[in-house]
């Protein structure tokens, strides 16, 4: 006779999993990381009290929503919340196996002794291990209106489109990326090497930031490119020397083999493992279903679906194509695909120096990885016979090409801008004055033929975009 887990187990673990409730504060491990940047627009959030909706807290593996949680936990006993009343379950915990949302909320009061108080914080980790947790947190919300429920999960579109789906008016989302590179600084406590200063660019002022000594930070650059991506791994000198066994083990193999299997019932992980490594190897480049299936070996018919799911996870993003007049296809043939993290290539293969053949790619990778954070804006590129723009800032509204960027890991193109045929092509054909290109470490500007291309350092372009986007979202 299979017995089920014992209520006092499953109360016992609760209370082990909320040391707060006795010393009045988190485990000083969490106390002592850094808060990310984002940690201040997500609390505002948390702090709501007025709109009645559950937080879902949604991102890839190992971007710090964990951690972001418990430095939750810690700033509401900061601002005067009884300890006791804040509940933290971990769902993932194979304990609660079966177990609803609404009982283990119960289990969890009874565990304080307060079963019968109200205005309680209950934060609920991995929410995705629960089957249906939409369904749950719906009624929860409905059900106990003095209470606040924040949960989190790490399969980013899945639960995006629960939330979407069955908490509508119920349910406020909130995206953690992977680290901008503006963040890796931050944590880093290195922003005392960043200089702030203002850019002129299509006749706008714009503020920008950059670094006394460039070659300094593109040292560290090159580091947020091999490692940056994941908090945890931008602190320790272990994982880095190995960063395969963590990356790979700890977050590719836990989403490539588990997670997207049981999700959308995957059964040949080969075929997914072998595409996900062909388009990390080339990420950056353009493909085709037709190049991609013979690269990666995986028939076209699943091709397609299993894009959507590498997408659904957090670990690739496509980029649509237009062409040279700045017109899009009615067919997308043709596409980019990048990784959302660049750290994930040296993951999978090895971590890459400033000299490395496909160190172009990984910078153009991470730059677009910076775009990523803004959920209201993705750019595009553009690609004819014989040329190409690496990314297209287009007006949603009236089609039309406002920006134009030229992604180099080289100061080549500033000593000679005339090789920059297809930037001036396409800038010409789109009334485009102001081009952006990167270089390695050369800042100024040139003009050719009419147009005047303003270059900027890769890594200072990096970080003004993630910093920016910080600073439009707040």
């Amino acid at each position: 006779m299979i017995k089920n887990v014992a209520k006092d187990q499953v109360i016992d673990r609760i209370r082990f999993e909320n040391p707060w409730w006795i010393d009045g504060h988190i485990e000083s491990d969490y106390n002592e990381m850094p808060r990310r940047l984002y940690f201040d627009l997500f609390k505002p959030l948390v702090y709501e009290r007025e709109i009645r909706r559950a937080v879902v807290l949604m991102g890839p593996r190992r971007v710090g929503k964990t951690v972001m949680l418990f430095h939750i936990v810690e700033d509401l006993i900061q601002n005067g919340v009884d300890p006791r009343k804040i509940i933290f379950i971990t769902i993932e915990n194979p304990i609660y196996n079966n177990i609803p949302l609404e009982q283990l909320f119960k289990n969890a009061k009874e565990a304080t002794g307060l079963e019968d108080q109200n205005d309680w914080h209950i934060i609920f980790d991995e929410i995705q291990y629960c089957r249906d947790w939409e369904t749950h947190l719906k009624v929860l919300v409905d059900s106990y209106r003095k209470d606040k429920f924040i949960v989190s999960g790490s399969a980013a579109a899945a639960l995006k489109f629960a939330s979407m789906e069955s908490g509508a008016g119920r349910f406020t989302d909130f995206l953690l990326p992977p680290l901008t590179f503006n963040e890796y600084i931050h944590l880093k406590g290195l922003d005392r090497i960043i200089t702030k200063t203002q850019l002129t660019w299509n006749d706008h002022v714009t503020d920008f930031c950059t670094a006394a000594n460039l070659d300094e930070l593109n040292k560290h650059f090159i580091d947020y490119i091999n490692f940056g991506g994941y908090p945890e791994v931008i602190f320790s000198n272990k994982i880095q020397s190995n960063p395969g066994r963590y990356i790979r083990q700890d977050i590719v193999d836990k989403v490539l083999l588990r997670d997207l299997p049981s999700l959308y019932g995957i059964k040949d992980t080969r075929e997914l493992n072998s595409l996900f490594t062909t388009i990390a190897y080339n990420s950056g480049g353009e493909f085709s279903l037709e190049t991609l299936s013979k690269q990666s070996q995986v028939p076209k018919n699943t091709l397609k679906k299993y894009i959507e799911y590498l997408e659904a996870a957090f670990l690739i993003k496509q980029l649509k194509r237009i062409d040279q007049s700045g017109k899009r296809f009615k067919r997308d043939n043709f596409f980019k695909i990048y990784l959302t993290n660049p750290s994930l290539r040296s993951a999978l293969f090895s971590p890459m120096v400033a000299t490395d053949e496909m160190m172009g790619n990984m910078v153009e990778t991470s730059i677009f990885a910076q775009w990523l954070h803004r959920e209201w804006f993705t750019p595009w590129y553009a690609r004819w016979s014989g040329g190409e723009v690496d990314m297209i800032g287009l007006s949603e509204s009236h089609l039309k090409s406002l920006w134009a960027l030229e992604i180099k890991w080289s100061n080549r193109y500033y000593q000679k801008p005339q090789e920059l045929k297809s930037l001036y092509k396409f800038c010409k054909e789109n009334n485009l004055n102001n081009p952006l290109v990167t270089t390695i470490n050369i800042e100024g500007t040139k003009s050719i033929n009419d147009l005047n291309i303003q270059y900027l350092p890769a890594a200072s372009y990096a970080y003004t975009v993630g910093k920016n986007t910080l600073d439009k979202k707040k």
